[in-house]
C-alpha cells in the first residue's frame, strides 16, 4: 500500500463522516504537512468538528524539505502547496487532494493522487465500507460539493447504480 499524504478537507471530511480511520487500513503510513497540521488545529480552536491531533497518533507530521521544490502559486492554499510539494520529494506516494486547481496541478507534474471519493471508492472496493451512496449523501449534506454527473460515475464505480451521462 503506498504512503498517503492527505490535505485538509480529506482529513476534515473522513473525520466528520466517522470514518477517518479508512486512512489508516487502505495505507501503511497517512501524512500530513505542517500547514495541514495547523489548519486542523485552527479549525479545532474555532469549534469545527475536527480531529484532536494529539490523540491521532497514526497522522505524521512531515515537512518539505525544499520550499522551492514547487513554483509559486498564489491560488492555493498553503495545505494543497505542502502537499504537492512532499508529493513530489517522496517516492511512490498518492496525494489525497479535493481541490480542482491543486488535482489539476498533481495531473501537470504527473503526481498520483485522489481524493475523498477516491478513498470511498477504494474502501467500498476492499470491504471497509458496504455502501458509498449514503456517505455521499452525508458529505452534500456536510457542504462537500459533488456535481451530479460525479456522483453518478462514483456510484456507478461502487457498483450502485448506473452512469448515465
Amino acid at each position: 500500500m503506498p504512503d498517503l499524504i492527505c490535505d485538509t478537507s480529506v482529513i476534515q471530511y473522513l473525520h466528520q463522516l466517522r470514518h477517518l480511520q479508512l486512512l489508516r487500513k487502505l495505507a501503511d503510513r497517512i501524512i500530513i504537512p505542517p500547514a495541514v497540521a495547523d489548519e486542523l488545529s485552527a479549525g479545532r480552536a474555532l469549534g469545527i468538528d475536527l480531529p484532536d491531533l494529539s490523540e491521532v497518533l497514526w497522522l505524521d507530521v512531515q515537512k518539505p524539505v525544499s520550499v522551492a521544490a514547487l513554483p509559486l502559486i498564489n491560488d492555493l492554499g498553503p495545505g494543497e502547496t505542502q502537499v504537492l510539494m512532499l508529493a513530489l520529494e517522496l517516492e511512490g506516494v498518492i496525494a489525497v487532494l479535493d481541490d480542482r486547481l491543486a488535482r489539476e496541478i498533481a495531473k501537470t507534474l504527473e503526481l498520483k493522487y485522489t481524493g475523498t471519493l477516491g478513498i470511498l471508492l477504494d474502501a467500498k472496493r476492499t470491504g471497509y465500507i458496504t455502501e458509498v451512496s449514503p456517505l455521499l449523501d452525508q458529505l452534500e449534506a456536510l457542504r462537500f460539493r459533488i456535481a451530479p454527473s460525479t456522483r453518478q460515475l462514483i456510484l456507478e464505480l461502487a457498483d450502485e447504480g448506473e452512469y448515465s451521462p
